[in-house]
């Protein structure tokens, strides 16, 4: 009997067990099930981001000038990275990291869930990472931008961070088109954070839009090198070239000197950030001659053909001395108006604007841009400057009519002489491909506009200052310009800009080109340093879009 009652004993706990096992299967099953499935998801299931590539940049012709190419980044979760000693001093050499600096990233303990180890790494290397096996240690594919141009396109361009957000240039202008949009998925993943099952796709990835730019590849190249050669054989502090397109207001280039690499920033100065055809502004001395006589033949009081005297070769304006040569006085005595284009005269320029009411040149000045932004959308360009009044001030407008007193853009230059080209007409800029007829705002008649073109042929004519300017088979019309560069102190003594302008052809203009050297050494005169510049990139531009010559000897 005694051992009947142990074995009563016995199914008794058995039978307690039983129930009690029972009850809490059905606890478990019924009040705690949605509170357990959702413990069972966190611990498995997960939402993953999927990244979305930027959109493509391409020249006017496809050609690609901004690409992203998948990479890997290498992140790990503290608490479950669990390496071995030989596994971490491996990672630390794949990841060019010291192992201490390696152990720092997990030193806030495991409050932390994720920690980036290094972001965008090439193939190769994420795979030997990968194959080291270390528990917590894991792999994200990201995008990361390159640019096959390289310093050609750096500053027009600019560049994206490392989260493909667009920080400089044409990338940060257009950045909600190109950037992409992330999508989602959900997986399972094993208890080391492994991805084990990929269940559904919550959100698909949008990627960026392309962008089609005005540019040419071709002419953006062929400017670059010019510019260049120009910086270099001068040694130049630094320079710009732009190369507009008349018909459309569409630039075609746009280059600076100094350059970087955009696919390497690693020791890049910010000096060589700044597009500084837009970005950075100059006195531009004679080119502005132009505009002067176009304000004179505006008038109506003046013709090509009436004559200025500048004898002796300087004028005093409000006691100060004006010069046709900054070391010696140069006495061009009587000129046409297309005489003190082709001369170059500051007297005569002078003597022009004097003669004509004070505001009018200055507010042609604004007509044809200076002052305003061109609203081409590209980031910190610059307005420039140009006196709103210059009442009693003769002096001031004096040397306004020969490029001093006012800054402005070699991309407000381009702009404004292709206004002449354009017979009057003022188009916007854009730096996107254009595929309709751009109509533009007339602010100088049409003959105005043809005069001066037919003048400014002179200036590259035998005796001009821009023959240097010459294109083989085309008409050009020019301008040279050759000014002092001011800092705090005044005026640099030997500190200058060459800059020079030209249409082509100069019958049926297609093409405006603009060069500006800043501090050449050696030689400064814009006829020496800039002209022959122009002349290659105008040269290689034509051929480049077929435009038919206008000058064929016969």
């Amino acid at each position: 009997m005694r051992y009947f009652g142990r074995i009563y004993v016995i199914v008794a706990l058995l039978s307690l067990a039983f129930v009690g096992l029972t009850w809490r299967i059905v606890y478990l099953g019924t009040v705690k099930r949605d509170f357990l499935q959702h413990q069972s998801a966190e611990r498995s299931l997960r939402v993953v981001k999927v990244s979305a590539h930027r959109g493509i940049i391409t020249d006017r012709n496809g050609s690609p000038l901004a690409v992203s190419t998948p990479v890997s980044s290498v992140w790990a979760s503290p608490e479950l990275y669990d390496p071995t000693k030989e596994q971490e001093e491996k990672l630390a050499f794949l990841l060019g990291a010291k192992l201490k600096s390696l152990r720092q990233k997990f030193s806030g303990g495991e409050e932390h869930s994720f920690v980036y180890l290094k972001r965008h790494l090439p193939p190769e290397q994420a795979s030997s990472i990968r194959e080291l096996g270390i528990p917590g240690v894991f792999m994200q594919q990201e995008y990361q931008r390159y640019y096959p141009e390289g310093e050609v396109t750096a500053q027009l361009l600019g560049f994206s961070d490392i989260d493909d957000k667009g920080v400089e240039g044409l990338e940060l202008a257009y950045d909600k088109w190109l950037i992409g949009s992330a999508g989602k998925k959900e997986v399972i993943k094993d208890r080391l954070g492994h991805i084990v099952s990929e269940l559904k796709v919550i959100q698909e990835p949008q990627a960026g839009h392309d962008l089609t730019l005005s540019i040419d590849r071709n002419i953006q190249y062929l400017a670059y090198r010019e510019l260049q050669n120009t910086v270099d054989k001068y040694r130049a502090e630094s320079g710009s070239a732009v190369v507009l397109d008349i018909k459309t207001g569409e630039v075609l280039a746009m280059v600076n000197k100094p350059s970087y690499n955009p696919n390497n920033r690693s020791s890049v100065k910010l000096t060589a950030l700044r597009n500084r055809a837009l970005t950075d502004v100059l006195e531009p001395g004679s080119t502005m001659k132009t505009f002067t006589i176009t304000n004179a033949l505006e008038s109506g009081k003046f013709h090509p053909w009436n004559k200025v005297d500048t004898n002796p070769g300087y004028w005093f304006v409000d006691g100060k001395k004006i010069t046709d040569r900054e070391v010696t006085d140069m006495n061009y005595g009587v000129l046409t108006l297309t005489g003190v284009l082709q001369k170059s005269s500051n007297v005569g320029a002078a003597k022009i604007a004097l003669a004509l009411p004070p505001d009018s040149l200055p507010k042609l000045l604004h007509r044809f841009g200076f002052g305003d932004s061109t609203y081409s959308g590209f980031p910190g360009e610059a307005k420039g400057y140009v006196p709103d009044t210059v009442h009693n001030r003769q002096f001031v407008l004096a040397t306004i009519a020969f490029g001093y007193g006012i800054s402005v853009t070699p991309l407000q230059l381009a702009r404004a002489y292709a206004v002449l080209g354009a017979e009057g007409i003022l188009r916007p800029i854009t730096f996107l491909k254009t595929n309709e007829p751009v109509v533009g705002q007339r602010v100088l008649s049409a003959g105005v506009a043809k005069q001066m073109l037919t003048m400014l042929q002179e200036v590259l004519a035998t005796g001009g200052t821009g023959k240097r300017g010459q294109v083989s088979g085309y008409h050009i019309a020019g301008k040279t310009g050759t000014a002092y560069i001011a800092n705090a102190h005044g005026y640099e003594k030997n500190s200058y800009y060459a800059d020079f302008v030209g249409i082509a052809p100069a019958t049926a203009p297609r093409l405006v080109v603009v060069v500006v050297i800043k501090k050449p050494q050696g030689e400064h005169f814009a006829a020496f340093v800039a002209a022959p510049a122009f002349a290659n990139i105008m040269d290689g531009a034509l051929r480049i879009l077929n435009v038919p010559p206008d000058n064929l000897e016969k």
